[in-house]
């Protein structure tokens, strides 16, 4: 057995915790990490809903239920696109922008409290670190040719 440490269990627990952490902050606002995400990313640029579902790692499904969500909340809205018929353009409303400004203060302030854990010298370290694997190696999800299904185990 290894001493190596085991980093598919490390980065998934620092995943998760992070994720129910977040979800926790935001909740006081009522609004998703998911739909934060579509929304802070929806107001850097005009992107269609297949767009914003990758760059926040949102599947087709649940970003048209994300989408349906900020709709009927006011906080964006879906257009048109003027060049593709069949694409949606996401816009985020006045009401969304004010949203997100009050959400990122949110954000910064647990991100600055869980890096405050770490060393100040280690801390650009680790996020440039991170930011090579995610930019590098880790960039792109593996296509599985089959995905593979758990493996049912019989009582003998």
């Amino acid at each position: 057995m290894s001493d190596a440490p085991d980093l598919m269990f490390l980065m998934s627990w620092a995943t998760h915790a992070l994720a129910k952490e977040h979800a926790e902050a935001l909740s006081g606002l009522g609004i998703s990490t998911r739909a934060y995400c579509v929304l802070e990313r929806g107001m850097t640029a005009e992107l269609t809903q297949s767009q914003l579902g990758e760059l926040c790692g949102i599947d087709k499904t649940t970003m048209v239920v994300t989408l349906d969500e900020l709709e009927r909340a006011g906080l964006a809205e879906r257009r048109m696109s003027k060049t593709d018929r069949r694409a949606r353009i996401v816009k985020v409303t006045p009401a969304g922008e004010r949203m997100v400004a009050e959400a990122s203060e949110i954000v910064a302030g647990l991100q600055a409290e869980i890096l405050s854990t770490i060393p100040a010298r280690d801390r650009k370290v680790f996020l440039d670190v991170l930011g090579r694997l995610i930019n590098g190696r880790l960039a792109t999800f593996v296509q599985a040719e089959r995905p593979v299904r758990r493996r049912v185990v019989k009582a003998a």
